[in-house]
């Protein structure tokens, strides 16, 4: 027997007669005790909890006047003025549990978020469904109810875009996961009045153009009790935080990205929130000059959690080399200016050289020109000679035969 639906009582009309006519007002006897029986019992359906029922009283009146068909609902009706929901319904495809307040809808088809979710809820996972845009107000629009959610799992839709205030109406969520999604567009009010927000989840969610857009999103204003912020696997080059200090952050996740360095300003940020843990494992960092700042930081703290973990990408020679075994010279731009100026002077001092070796040369052309002309000449002399001789005993030994 679903929870979620109607308990019938099938009230035929049986007329019963007397000697001034016919009782039709015992078939609403009949009924009414009927439904009585259901009054405080609990009806149990396995694995989902137990919901109290009773008669939906404003019915009642309909079955005197014809054989029609009563409920008790499968939770308590805590009907308003205008009000035609009951409380405790759980959304078709939807799995409830009131006990721990959570809601959980998993590989559903629909594209859109339910509507009818339960004013009790504090958890609502939505996983696996197929919900490519929350518009402005997707969470506000629940009937009117506003939702008391301190956890919402978004994780595994597709989605792909988040417009301004898609998450207006849930004053009191503590834990937002869009993990896992294929997000292109985030709006810069995307993640507005969520002030209560304590941890938020964006793992492997990003595509180029959301990244750029993402840092534009975390407004501090909005997000002032953020303390865990979790962006692996998003192909970051960067952080997309400019300022620590608009934040309360405790945890910042930033493993498997593309971060090559941490600059000068976001270290200098580290340093003065000493309360952060960072996580920076998987990433191509660039061992050269330009890591100097967070070299001696990473030394010198113990705020990156997986430091043992950070590995060299670049240069090739250090390529696998742990950062933690690096050592100052590899990372001081001191000396990598210094060489570098040095092998400058050296190829100055060598071209001075060679031109006042030219300059030489070209002043003393005519002395040169002499000593070449002599050398020439000795060269000839000597080759005449030898053919001379050459000549004259082309063969040694035929000349031996002949004596």
């Amino acid at each position: 027997m679903h929870s979620s639906q109607s308990l019938p009582l099938i009230c035929h009309s049986k007329s019963l007669s007397s000697q001034d006519g016919i009782f039709d007002e015992a078939v609403i006897c009949v009924c009414l005790g009927l439904a009585y029986g259901y009054w405080s019992k609990r009806v149990h359906r396995p694995g989902r909890p137990s919901i109290s029922t009773r008669l939906s009283w404003p019915r009642w009146r309909a079955a005197a006047a014809s054989p029609e068909r009563l409920t008790l609902s499968g939770a308590e009706n805590k009907e308003g003025p205008g009000d035609g929901r009951a409380e405790y319904e759980c959304p078709l495809s939807c799995i409830c549990a009131r006990d721990s307040g959570t809601v959980t809808c998993h590989d559903r088809e629909d594209t859109e978020l339910p509507g009818d979710i339960p004013a009790w809820a504090t958890t609502l996972i939505l996983r696996g469904n197929n919900i490519s845009t929350l518009p402005g107000g997707a969470f506000s629009s629940n009937n009117g109810t506003e939702l008391d959610l301190t956890t919402l799992s978004l994780s595994h839709n597709g989605i792909m875009v988040i417009e301004a205030d898609a998450f207006t109406g849930l004053p009191r969520l503590h834990l937002l996961d869009l993990s896992h999604n294929r997000l292109v567009y985030i709006s810069d009010r995307a993640f507005h009045s969520l002030q209560e927000l304590r941890s938020l989840s964006l793992n492997d969610s990003l595509l180029e153009p959301a990244v750029a857009q993402l840092s534009n999103a975390l407004h501090g204003e909005h997000l002032c009790n953020l303390h865990r912020l979790e962006l692996s696997g998003n192909r970051l080059k960067t952080l997309p935080i400019a300022r620590l200090d608009a934040f309360n952050l405790h945890t910042l996740v930033l493993t498997n990205n593309s971060i090559e360095n941490i600059g000068k300003e976001n270290v200098s940020s580290l340093y003065h929130h000493k309360q952060v843990r960072i996580y920076l494992s998987l990433n191509p960092f660039r061992c050269n000059c330009e890591l100097e700042s967070f070299y001696f930081w990473l030394k010198n703290s113990s705020q990156c959690v997986d430091a043992a973990r950070l590995q060299c990408a670049e240069p090739d020679a250090k390529k696998g080399i742990p950062l933690e075994r690096l050592r100052g010279e590899d990372v001081d731009c001191l000396n990598e200016n210094l060489e570098a100026v040095s092998y400058v002077f050296l190829g100055i001092v060598l071209a001075l050289i060679g031109i006042v070796f030219l300059m030489v040369l070209y002043l003393n052309r005519r002395g040169i020109k002499r000593w070449l002309n002599n050398i020439r000449d000795a060269c000839r002399d000597q080759m005449e000679v030898y053919h001379y001789r050459y000549e004259q005993d082309s063969d040694p030994r035929l000349a031996n035969v002949a004596v």
